[in-house]
């Protein structure tokens, strides 16, 4: 239906304005507070999320549905939530997807693009953003706040940027053209050329266990508008949220005329995994993957018949040289080991700092006082459990306290621990499973230990004999496993200017002296989310290549006066 693209023009417009000129905007209400939203609404989106607890998720007719499955258990309450998803037929749902195609293959690029926008924009209503916060704060473990926003709003415009792309990417090649020349004839040649965007075929989408949305949003969007069917593949422990919107979305592609199995959800559990061989169906032409980077990598490796997609891991860095203000510079690091435990793609694990100290001002600050410094500045955020409670969230896993545990005993043989990590006491949820950063300090010679990601609340306060070797050896990381983030703090212009240098040639971005603001912060519109060239990830959220091969273009031409 044509209308939705005409009810939302104005707002991909400005997302195209933004995407170009790449200033801060959203599209979509971030905060969830009652000053907003008033009192009533919110408390009915916990109604309707503790509504879905111990049911059958109502998701529609699905193909080859043939069970139930489910499995999720609260980060918080450390209870089940009960809810069973249908379990489908790998097969019948491939089926299914390519049978639902031809229409929505050959539906107007226009008509495609805003029923894309329609389901953003049911997606960001404020009472589905309430209960799509409490579906993501009791699988994936962040906090109310950081699900209503990093979930919610902040995701979507990550979808709603793939959109606009994809909408540019398509717009830039022409229905026809009248193409004349002469090839030394009477007259010249004169052909009538038609042009049709053609997609690839249906695509898999797997989504994370920390922020399903994030990722989610883009490829779904990516995916649909230009053309292509979608099976989403929620990760076992975070299926609610996904459940959500493949739910609202396929009662939109009803309403608009089309086969809601374009749009399909596999669910599974872990005794039962069917990712893998939705991967490797000869029907799979496009993979969108985000999680770990073992198995990232084995998609890259065994996945190249089809088009495919990562973000995965990194070794993100920070590197600190100098400082005029090391309170706020350290308050600002912090804030990165603290927020959402750590186990956010952008959360800052390795922190050089030279053995001699560093600047601060005119004076010197030495190793062991910038590591004391850190230590209390995550103290300060953590000392009021409420506070404590909207950073951090909880654990998503056992794996991640697992993690942990590993690691402090590493770290306090191969150096010393800075800052032991312990639960802190939710004052909402006395179960839920928490733990506050662990901070250690090391050499270079433990790179096996801090040369690859440690999910969670870890970190590494690396001693290096100068600068010069911090900054290789951050770099070299950068090259090996990869980073999403990196961060140098310096008031030596010529080093930060080296810096910046040394990480983009390794492939990374990087920040430069970042204080007073989430130092975590991908901005939608404006950031350029993984750059795809470290092994951190193939892809970037979100850039003209994101979009562009989920589709080709196929043409015919003749004669003009031949019709």
């Amino acid at each position: 239906m044509s209308s939705w693209f005409e009810k939302h023009a104005a707002t991909l417009d400005k997302a195209l304005d933004a995407c170009a000129r790449r200033y801060s905007w959203t599209a979509y209400p971030e905060s969830p507070s009652s000053r907003v939203h008033g009192t009533e609404l919110p408390a009915r989106g916990r109604r309707e999320f503790e509504a879905l607890l111990g049911e059958r998720f109502g998701i529609g007719l699905l193909p080859g549905h043939d069970g139930w499955v489910g499995g999720e258990v609260s980060p918080f309450s450390r209870e089940a939530l009960g809810i069973r998803y249908p379990r489908l037929d790998v097969d019948t749902a491939f089926a299914a997807a390519r049978r639902a195609w031809p229409a929505w293959r050959d539906a107007p690029v226009r008509e495609r693009v805003g029923i894309c926008l329609e389901m953003l924009a049911r997606a960001g209503d404020p009472l589905a953003l309430f209960v799509n916060a409490h579906a993501t704060m009791h699988t994936a473990g962040q906090s109310y706040i950081m699900a209503f926003a990093g979930c919610g709003a902040n995701a979507l415009d990550r979808g709603l940027e793939a959109l606009a792309y994809a909408w540019k990417a398509m717009r830039d090649v022409p229905e026809s053209a009248d193409w004349e020349r002469g090839f030394g004839g009477p007259e010249n040649a004169r052909l009538e050329k038609h042009y049709r965007i053609l997609p690839r075929g249906p695509a898999v989408v797997i989504t994370c266990a920390t922020f399903p949305q994030w990722n989610g949003y883009p490829a779904v969007m990516a995916n649909l508008a230009t053309g292509n069917p979608v099976i989403l593949k929620p990760h076992p422990n975070a299926i609610l949220p996904v459940a959500l919107f493949v739910r609202s979305a396929r009662e939109l592609l009803v309403e608009a005329g089309f086969d809601p199995n374009l749009l399909t959800m596999v669910a599974d559990d872990r005794d039962h995994q069917v990712t893998q061989q939705l991967l490797l169906h000869p029907d799979t032409a496009i993979i969108d993957f985000t999680g770990s980077a073992r198995f990232g990598s084995w998609i890259e490796d065994n996945c190249r018949r089809a088009q495919v997609y990562t973000e995965t891991a990194g070794c993100n860095s920070v590197l600190l040289e100098s400082t005029d203000d090391l309170a706020a510079t350290v308050q600002a690091i912090a804030h990165s080991l603290c927020q959402a435990s750590a186990q956010m793609c952008t959360s800052v694990q390795n922190i050089y700092i030279p053995a001699a100290g560093i600047r601060s001002g005119q004076e010197t600050v030495s190793f062991d006082a910038v590591c004391a410094a850190l230590r209390d500045a995550v103290d300060a955020h953590l000392c009021d459990p409420a506070k404590a409670a909207v950073l951090c969230g909880a654990l998503v896993n056992d794996g991640v306290a697992q993690t942990i545990e590993a690691m402090r005993e590493q770290g306090a043989r191969r150096g010393h621990i800075v800052r032991d990590s312990a639960p802190y006491a939710h004052p909402d949820f006395p179960a839920a499973r928490t733990a506050t950063p662990l901070m250690l300090a090391v050499d270079l010679a433990a790179a096996d230990l801090y040369g690859e990601e440690r999910f969670g609340p870890v970190s590494f306060l690396i001693r290096a004999p100068s600068r010069e070797a911090a900054l290789a050896d951050a770099t070299a990381r950068v090259r090996e496993r990869g980073a999403i983030t990196s961060h140098v703090y310096s008031t030596d212009t010529q080093f930060l200017r080296h810096a910046v240098d040394a990480y983009q040639v390794a492939g990374a971005s990087v920040a430069c002296n970042l204080v007073d603001m989430p130092i975590n912060f991908a901005a939608a519109y404006s950031d350029f989310h993984v750059t795809g060239l470290t092994p951190a990830g193939n892809a970037c959220l979100t850039d003209l290549a994101f979009v562009t091969s989920r589709f080709r273009i196929v043409q015919a031409k003749w004669r003009s006066d031949a019709r």
